[in-house]
């Protein structure tokens, strides 16, 4: 682990935000929110996010290049979301996670049940204060506190996201019961002892280190409170000497703007040397579910729940990537898209392809459950 965390700069990244994403924030048609996107700073991002990733190869990679990804972990994780996230809600809603899939489960229905399932699990009951930690544009917390009534703070370090998400909690009317704040989750700006629940939805994957940021949350639990986690973990399958392995690591970190995957040995450990006690942990990608997690990204039609759920497997199957490909080549060709833009659409669909092969050869769980919990003393 790097000896010091990225400086925090608030007022510069305001600035950025401002100058790429204008207007856009409120925008309700997300392809039009892509295409308002200041040229300039998109490139920017653009620039600054795939240095960490052009011409570099997972069979030539060393650890001083994974280090130097690490040391700069906020960074690039903003800019994976300054790029990705209109891509995200466009294709795939205002929750972006996977799920489990019941038989014959709707998409949007099989997502929600997966955060209720994580709300269930740790306790979120009425009036409670809950922290959600990477909240995104606030799906999932918008989910759980009509599920649940309990008062939560998104903590996001993406500007842009957090206006989105304000703005969708004003149009539903749970002002009352979100806030949304910036902050690194590697170094909170929270009073200890603060909420009485926190949880994260493969969010924390993006920390300079899980023990560090596991450890954050727990100083802001109360004694006695839980912490709820979907991690993103490499299984203990993965073999750093096989480089097939590898590939399919860097193509998912690159894909989804990860410094630093773990083996789920690792989480563990990460987990309890943060002080907490560890209740119950699960991956969730081993129940013997009808449909697997993966299917809406392989473009698998055969286990389509709803016809509602078309366009969004249709856009993953290799016609609709391809046809996706050519359209945004030409609008950027035309200069209607900012630059980059093609190159950041790219970049999830390897991430598609290198989730759906790290899971067919278990080597990647994007649902590793840990429940835990702070002891009262």
């Amino acid at each position: 682990m790097p000896s010091a965390l990225e400086t925090e700069n608030h007022v510069r990244d305001q600035e950025f935000a401002k100058a790429m994403h204008g207007k856009s924030a409120a925008e309700q048609n997300h392809f039009m929110a892509w295409m308002k996107k200041d040229k300039g700073a998109q490139k920017e991002a653009v620039d600054e996010y795939f240095k960490h990733w052009d011409n570099k190869a997972a069979k030539d990679e060393t650890e001083e290049v994974r280090e130097a990804r690490r040391a700069e972990y906020a960074t690039l994780t903003k800019h994976y979301y300054n790029l990705a996230t209109d891509l995200y809600e466009n294709g795939w809603g205002q929750s972006f996670h996977f799920c489990r899939f019941a038989y014959g489960e709707p998409f949007n229905q099989a997502i929600a049940r997966h955060e209720h399932y994580l709300a269930h699990s740790i306790g979120i009951k009425q009036g409670m204060k809950v922290l959600d930690v990477g909240c995104g544009v606030g799906g999932p917390a918008r989910e759980i506190a009509k599920f649940t009534g309990a008062h939560i703070t998104g903590l996001n370090n993406n500007d842009y996201q957090i206006e989105r998400a304000t703005a969708y909690a004003q149009k539903e009317g749970l002002s009352n019961q979100l806030k949304f704040v910036k902050g690194d989750f590697m170094q909170m700006g929270f009073a200890e002892e603060t909420f009485d629940a926190v949880y994260a939805i493969e969010a924390t994957v993006h920390a300079q280190s899980l023990e560090g940021v596991y450890h954050e949350i727990f100083k802001t639990l109360k004694p006695g409170g839980v912490f709820g986690v979907y991690e993103w973990l490499m299984t203990d399958n993965y073999d750093a000497t096989n480089v097939k392995h590898r590939e399919i690591r860097l193509g998912i970190e690159q894909g989804n703007g990860i410094s630093n995957m773990v083996k789920i040995s690792e989480g563990l450990r990460a987990i309890e040397a943060a002080g907490f006690v560890l209740e119950m942990h699960e991956d969730l990608a081993k129940r013997d579910d009808p449909s697997p997690w993966y299917y809406p990204i392989a473009g698998d039609f055969k286990y389509m729940g709803s016809i509602w759920d078309f366009p969004t497997i249709a856009r993953m199957t290799k016609l609709g990537r391809g046809l996706v490909h050519k359209f945004v080549w030409g609008l950027e060709c035309l200069r209607i898209a900012p630059p980059g833009t093609n190159k950041s659409a790219d970049n999830l669909a390897l991430a598609a392809d290198m989730l759906v092969e790290g899971a067919k050869l278990d080597l990647f769980t994007p649902m590793y459950l840990m429940v835990a919990r702070k002891p009262l003393n």
